[in-house]
């Protein structure tokens, strides 16, 4: 099992990676939280897969837990949904000692941490993410929310989990199209932070995408070290952070304007991280390669890098201006020097954003 500390003060947590970890679940749950009661937070599918497990673990280590199952996908992310989980939470008598622990992908981690940051003004909350994008990402530093009808997670705290813990066996049961929607976040990682982990994605993407057992822990771990080293210098998103949202902004928008039915999160960001290239580019930033080695490797792991046909650039720069990250009327746009080093630009205009998606849409590879 490895381990990262992410260090916030009072509010820092370990992250526990490696596998069979399910089953040990309830030793690092009861080192890590004050109570005796929980509540599961999952969907079907992954609590029919995993939920039995966890209960048996939790109550080995004197802890009870009942589960509480919500509807699978992006479009039941929803406060009508974590009103549910609420009623539920009440139901089986948690109180400020309590906690909520989201098991299953992004959208039920979401959920769940938005519902122990606000019941009661705040439980206990542990996360055991299931799904590649949701161990790399989704479940470290604290972001939880839902989404509204105009966009994606408008309404959300920000709340750090108790502990993370991170069973790379679960893997082995989740989808393919679901497992290369993780790519995604792990190839962003490389983009925005470090070139050499770039290239050995690049490098080793087959082993990866055949669970090979020591090429999937070392991306998950240098992912995860990534996550935690920009969330330690920048917990609330006041200016590193913003660096992890590369790809979100159009990517965000393709979601939305699609009805959150024809992309997964992660192919959706895989879109947006060509866009957001195609603007390094144009504001001269970058060189025009960047765009080549970005779409190279998103073909390479399965994933789309263009506008789906039938959409208008037009439609995408407008939704993106409903988009949590417009502050003062501006848009907070992350662009790329080089793989390895992104920044935060605030005078990127929308008729820029415009031009990018124009090009990008003539991409062929």
């Amino acid at each position: 099992m490895s381990e990262i500390r992410v260090d916030l003060g009072q509010r820092s947590y370990d992250i526990h990676i490696g596998e069979g970890l399910i089953d040990r679940a309830g030793a690092l749950i009861a080192s890590a939280c004050r109570g005796k009661r929980a509540c599961i937070v999952t969907n079907r599918i992954i609590g029919n897969i995993y939920g039995a497990r966890l209960v048996r673990g939790l109550e080995g280590a004197g802890i009870f837990a009942e589960i509480i199952t919500v509807p699978a996908g992006e479009r039941y992310k929803t406060l009508r949904t974590v009103a549910g989980i609420y009623e539920k939470l009440v139901d089986q008598r948690i109180d400020r000692t309590g906690m909520v622990i989201g098991l299953g992908g992004g959208v039920a981690g979401d959920m769940a941490g938005f519902a122990a940051a606000t019941f009661l003004r705040g439980v206990d909350f542990v996360q055991i993410p299931t799904s590649l994008l949701a161990q790399v990402d989704a479940s470290i530093g604290g972001k939880t929310g839902v989404d509204l009808s105009r966009g994606k997670n408008l309404v959300g705290a920000f709340y750090q989990p108790r502990t993370v813990i991170i069973d790379t066996t679960t893997l082995r049961t989740l989808p393919r199209r679901e497992f290369r929607a993780g790519l995604a976040e792990v190839i962003k990682h490389g983009i925005i932070r470090d070139e050499e982990y770039f290239a050995y994605i690049d490098e080793n993407l087959s082993s990866i995408m055949r669970l090979d057992s020591d090429a999937l822990e070392h991306t998950i771990l240098r992912s995860c070290e990534i996550k935690a080293e920009v969330v330690h210098a920048d917990e609330r998103e006041a200016g590193l952070r913003r660096i992890l949202n590369f790809g979100h902004t159009a990517g965000h928008a393709v979601e939305s304007l699609t009805g959150y039915r024809a992309y997964l999160h992660g192919e959706a960001i895989a879109i947006g991280m060509v866009t957001a290239a195609c603007v390094s580019v144009e504001v001269g930033s970058a060189n025009s390669e960047i765009v080549s080695r970005i779409v190279g490797i998103l073909i390479k792991a399965g994933l789309p890098y263009k506008l789906p046909e039938g959409l208008p650039p037009a439609e995408v720069v407008a939704a993106m201006k409903l988009d949590k990250k417009v502050a003062h009327g501006k848009l907070h746009s992350v662009l790329v020097n080089k793989i390895g080093e992104a920044f935060v630009a605030e005078d990127v205009t929308p008729e820029i954003w415009l031009r990018a998606l124009e090009i990008q849409a003539r991409l062929r590879f």
